[in-house]
C-alpha cells in the first residue's frame, strides 16, 4: 500500500530530456496528460495509492502518447481521450472528442479546443471551473501548441493555424495557468532577449527564469496574464507576423 497523496491538485512530471507529464489528483483518483513514458507515471501513482482515472492526449507525437499502451495495462479501466480525427494515430483512444466539447473528469468541467498547427489534428484541454471546488482557477493543458515564452513548430499546420489556435487561447483568463509539454521556457526566453532586448518585461523574465533553472527548478506552469506580457508568438498581430517569427526561431542559433 502506498502513501496518500498529500492534496488533490496538478502536479509536473519531468522526465526525458524536457517533457512534462502533468498529473491531475482530486479524490485519490487521476488524470495523466500526454504520458511520454509509463514506468515513472506508474510509480508516481503506486507510491501515492491512486488510481488512474483517464489519460489526456493532446496529439499523437511518441513523446505524448508512449507510455499509454503500458499505463492501459495497469488500469485497463482508464479512459483515454483524444482527438476522434486522429484515430488513425492515436487508436487505443476510447473516448474520442472535437472541438467545443465539454467532458466532465475527476467531477470537474473539462473544455475542448481545437489548436491544430504543431499537428492537423491537436487539442488542448482547460479546465474550466479549476482541478478542483478548493482550486477554482482555470488550468489550461496545451501539448505543444503554446509553451512559455514560445509555441510549437509548425510540423503539420500554417502559420494562420497557429495563429488561430493562440487566439483562441487567448481568450482565456489571464489567471488560466498554463501547463505546457516541455521545459523550453529558458532558451524561448534567450531568442525572444535577442530580437527584443529593450522589452523590459521578457529581459525580467528571463532572468528569473534563469535563476530559475540554475537551481534545477521548474519554470512551469506559467499563466496567461505572464505569456501575454513575454510572449512574442502571442503577441503577434497578423499569421505574417507569427510566421517570421517561427521562421526566424527555428534557424537561431543564439
Amino acid at each position: 500500500m502506498g502513501q496518500s497523496v498529500q492534496s488533490d491538485g496538478i502536479f509536473p512530471l519531468p522526465v526525458l530530456q524536457d517533457n512534462v507529464i502533468w498529473i491531475w489528483v482530486q479524490n485519490r483518483k487521476a488524470v495523466v496528460v500526454d504520458p511520454a513514458i509509463a514506468k515513472p507515471v506508474i510509480n508516481w501513482l503506486r507510491h501515492r495509492d491512486l488510481s488512474l482515472e483517464a489519460i489526456l492526449q493532446t496529439h499523437h507525437h511518441a513523446d505524448h502518447i508512449g507510455g499509454t499502451p503500458e499505463l492501459l495495462e495497469h488500469w485497463p479501466q482508464a479512459s483515454v481521450v483524444a482527438a476522434a480525427a486522429d484515430l488513425e494515430r492515436i487508436p487505443f483512444q476510447t473516448t474520442s472528442v472535437k472541438a467545443g466539447m465539454l467532458l466532465n473528469l475527476l467531477g470537474q468541467p473539462v473544455q475542448v479546443i481545437d489548436v491544430k498547427a504543431h499537428t492537423r489534428a491537436h487539442l488542448a484541454f482547460v479546465l474550466t471551473e479549476g482541478a478542483s471546488p478548493s482550486d477554482p482557477t482555470p488550468a489550461l493543458f496545451c501539448g505543444d501548441t503554446l509553451f512559455a515564452g514560445g509555441c510549437g513548430r509548425l510540423f503539420e499546420g500554417s502559420a494562420e493555424d497557429m495563429h488561430l489556435a493562440l487566439g483562441r487561447l487567448d481568450r482565456l483568463p489571464g489567471s488560466t495557468r498554463v501547463h505546457c509539454a516541455h521545459e523550453y521556457t529558458e532558451g524561448n526566453l534567450r531568442w525572444a532577449h535577442a530580437l527584443r532586448p529593450g522589452n523590459e518585461a521578457i529581459a525580467k523574465r528571463l532572468a528569473a527564469v534563469t535563476d530559475q533553472r540554475s537551481r534545477g527548478e521548474l519554470t512551469l506552469p506559467s499563466t496567461m496574464d505572464r505569456e501575454r506580457d513575454t510572449n512574442l508568438f502571442l503577441q503577434a498581430g497578423s499569421a505574417e507576423e507569427l510566421a517570421e517569427l517561427r521562421s526566424h526561431k527555428d534557424s537561431w542559433r543564439g
